[in-house]
């Protein structure tokens, strides 16, 4: 990737680094994220970002990268019902558990939580 590629605000990054993701260029989306977590290594939402570009190549990186997520921003719903979604798909069920229980005490209706809770059984 060029060192131009890796230029700009943090929003302008991020923003590339969502894109490039969405296209499926995961390499790319990387290198724009890790540009950003570098920079500002208490940046919730790029951990969060590249915990889920990890998650589409099951990368070892994916469940460290979530837990920081969650561990940086702990009232992020969003982050928990990720976290445990990703829990689950790597068969870690009760931590799963755990997080949409959290998910739940953060956001007693949050719809994704209650769904997946139950998907666990």
């Amino acid at each position: 990737m060029s060192s131009a590629i890796l230029t700009g605000t943090t929003a302008e990054r991020f923003a590339r680094a969502v894109q490039q993701k969405l296209s499926g260029e995961y390499d790319e989306a990387e290198n724009l994220l890790m540009s950003i977590i570098r920079e500002e290594p208490s940046n919730a939402e790029a951990f969060h970002e590249i915990g889920l570009v990890y998650s589409f190549r099951v990368h070892d990186n994916t469940l460290p990268a979530l837990e920081k997520a969650v561990y940086l921003a702990p009232t992020n719903v969003k982050y928990i019902v990720t976290l445990g979604k990703t829990y689950a798909m790597f068969g870690e069920d009760d931590k799963a558990r755990v997080a949409f229980n959290r998910a739940l005490e953060l956001d007693p209706f949050n719809d994704e939580a209650q769904k997946n809770l139950s998907y666990l059984g």
